[in-house]
């Protein structure tokens, strides 16, 4: 049975709580403090390493497989097709370059949007992130769209990552559904799943209390990624707890829209991609595992999936550090 528990010093906040063999797995992967959930035969177990677990924590680009599956199951409703083109579904954009691009192709990383419209002034950006800690993506939807109303569109899309692309196409299928992003998100997946946590800041003043501040490696803080606009691409929050529940669901079949995990087309080098969760074969090896990862100005995250195998991990550090190579060796049975 596994073990549970908490241990720190003096009365203060225990540096470790949770399942205590997976605290222990994850002080032998040497990446520092993270929150971690793992499910597999045995059941669904999560624990802290230096953070509470309790706490809500970004999880950046993981938000994309979220909105994948949102996609996917707006197409099970009948809700929107694959071939529907964005300014249909986003009459701002109808009449650009943009607008003509079918929902699938945003789907894919096949849009020929690039990853970020150049009126956001992406090097300006990144320079203040890194210099002085601060939020990239603050935009309201309104101003999103008027960027992407002005971007140009590759001639022959190609694979190419598009936090553009998948802002897009979340707030797209919201508005066939009638409601904003943030509530087609609760309604569609954290309400089923009960992951009351699962949310979506479109500002500062709506983070949650609970909230965990990301750092870099160094300790330095860094500003929380809210933003109406960028929301479906990298704005998701919730407990590492939800985040498990997620996975579980995932490997049950229990989760809405699970078709965004089966990949349809070829991605980058030997990847796959279905709605945006690549499949890969890890060292090129037999065993396929199906992931998406995700950073943010303070956060690194890994959500891994070895269906066949019925195992799932997701890590989050809360200080700039990758988990991806060490969870993928948790999924293969490797540590």
């Amino acid at each position: 049975m596994p073990r549970r528990g908490l241990a720190g010093e003096g009365g203060g906040m225990p540096d470790v709580i949770g399942d205590l063999d997976l605290i222990g797995t994850a002080r032998g992967w040497g990446i520092g403090d993270c929150v971690l959930g793992v499910v597999d035969p045995d059941g669904v177990r999560v624990a802290g390493v230096g953070v509470d677990p309790a706490q809500h924590v970004e999880l950046g680009s993981v938000s994309k497989g979220l909105t994948g599956l949102l996609y996917e199951d707006a197409l099970e409703r009948g809700e929107v097709e694959r071939t529907t083109a964005l300014g249909d579904a986003l009459p701002a954009l109808a009449g650009t370059a943009a607008g003509a691009i079918p929902l699938d192709a945003l789907a894919t990383h096949r849009s020929g949007l690039p990853r970020l419209p150049a009126g956001m002034h992406p090097w300006r950006r990144s320079w203040d992130l890194l210099r002085h800690g601060r939020n990239p993506y603050g935009e309201s939807l309104a101003q999103v769209l008027r960027q992407a109303a002005r971007t140009g569109v590759a001639g022959r899309p190609k694979p190419l990552y598009s936090n553009l692309g998948f802002a897009l196409l979340g707030h797209a299928v919201a508005a066939r559904s009638g409601v904003e992003y943030a509530a087609l998100l609760e309604s569609r997946l954290a309400v089923p799943l009960g992951a009351d946590s699962l949310h979506v800041p479109d500002t500062r003043g709506e983070i949650r209390p609970g909230a965990m501040v990301g750092t870099t490696g160094r300790g330095r803080s860094r500003e929380p990624w809210v933003g109406e606009g960028i929301g479906p691409a990298g704005g998701v929050r919730a407990t590492i707890t939800d985040a498990a529940r997620l996975v579980q669901a995932l490997l049950d079949g229990d989760a809405p829209g699970l078709s965004a995990l089966r990949p349809r087309a070829d991605f980058v080098g030997a990847y796959r991609i279905g709605s945006v969760w690549v499949t890969s074969s890890p060292g090129g090896g037999e065993r396929r595992i199906t992931w998406h990862n995700g950073g943010t100005g303070g956060f690194r995250s890994f959500v891994g999936l070895d269906r066949e195998a019925g195992r799932g991990i997701v890590v989050v550090s809360p200080r700039s550090v990758a988990p991806d190579r060490r969870a993928t060796e948790w999924l293969l049975g490797r540590s």
